[in-house]
């Protein structure tokens, strides 16, 4: 979800013009593949520098392509951080039938 200050942006007509320009030129590219994991398709044009309240009306930094990423939705999340503090919250551990505490081994750490 955009940010508070960047909802008028990402509403603008110059931002959904760069961003249908470069899904298409991705497609074009290699049919649309996330630039991160290139096994799903992308879903989203990522920021690869950060738009902040300082650099958001710097075409070099919005509306450029170079600073673009075609990414698939879990790639686009584990980079951006979504649902850390989710996972942050959860139990470390669980219990076996004894009672004995037993960690929880994230899915990232068994792989």
């Amino acid at each position: 979800m955009a940010k508070e200050f960047a909802r008028s942006f990402y509403d603008g007509m110059p931002w959904r013009r760069c961003r249908k320009a470069y899904i298409a030129e991705r497609i074009a590219i290699d049919g649309g593949l996330c630039e991160q994991c290139h096994e799903r398709l992308g879903y989203m044009v990522h920021h690869k520098i950060p738009l902040t309240p300082e650099n958001i009306n710097d075409p070099l930094i919005s509306l450029s392509h170079d600073n673009l990423e075609f990414e698939c939705k879990e790639c686009h999340d584990r980079e951006e951080g979504h649902f850390i503090k989710q996972r942050e919250n959860r139990s470390r551990c669980t219990f076996d039938a004894e009672g004995n505490p037993v960690p929880i081994i994230e899915r990232e750490e068994a792989e």
